[in-house]
């Protein structure tokens, strides 16, 4: 092995400088610190998978007896193809930490009807977080909204939904005011 001592390499012709070849190591140092005031292309990675839906329409039937699955009718991109059937699945060879977000809108059909209202993280089936609203005696409202997010380790597998219940008359998700995001994480 030999040692290259120089304070700078330019290419020779063109403007492309090329270090080693295909299936080469360029091994950078502990204690290295590379700088950089140009343009930087190909490192790091992608927050993929990375999903984004919505409601379209308004969702009846929220109930405070039974927790209703949130469905979602539109999505705004989907970069894996990982949602379907109204939840996230982690795909093949995507495991890792992702960020979570959702937001929901509960509504009453009645004025002063709503007296509480919750949204529900389930992770593979169980509920794994919740955001709740409460509103007593002359705190009745006819809406409440309700956002939650959160960072969770995830596997090939793992799946994620939202649920919702509510003490109302006739309960609704509402229109472009629900949503359900979500991305792997850079580490």
């Amino acid at each position: 092995m030999s040692k290259l001592e120089t304070n700078q390499v330019d290419p020779a012709t063109g403007t492309t400088l090329t270090l080693g070849t295909s299936g080469d190591t360029i091994t950078i140092p502990s204690g290295v610190t590379i700088a950089n005031s140009g343009t930087a292309t190909g490192f790091g990675g992608t927050m993929t998978p990375a999903f984004s839906v919505r409601q379209t329409t308004n969702q009846t039937g929220i109930s405070s007896d039974t927790l209703t699955k949130i469905s979602f009718q539109s999505e705004i991109f989907d970069t894996d193809n990982a949602f379907a059937s109204d939840k996230f699945t982690v795909p093949s060879g995507k495991a890792g930490r992702y960020f979570f977000d959702a937001s929901t809108r509960v509504r009453s059909a009645t004025v002063f009807q709503l007296r509480n209202a919750v949204m529900y993280f389930y992770k593979n089936g169980s509920a794994m977080g919740d955001q709740y609203s409460a509103h007593y005696n002359s705190n009745l409202m006819l809406e409440s909204r309700q956002n939650y997010s959160f960072v969770d380790d995830a596997s090939v597998g793992d799946y994620y939904e939202i649920y919702a219940a509510g003490t109302v008359d006739s309960g609704t998700a509402n229109l472009y005011q629900t949503t359900f995001t979500g991305f792997k994480i850079l580490e």
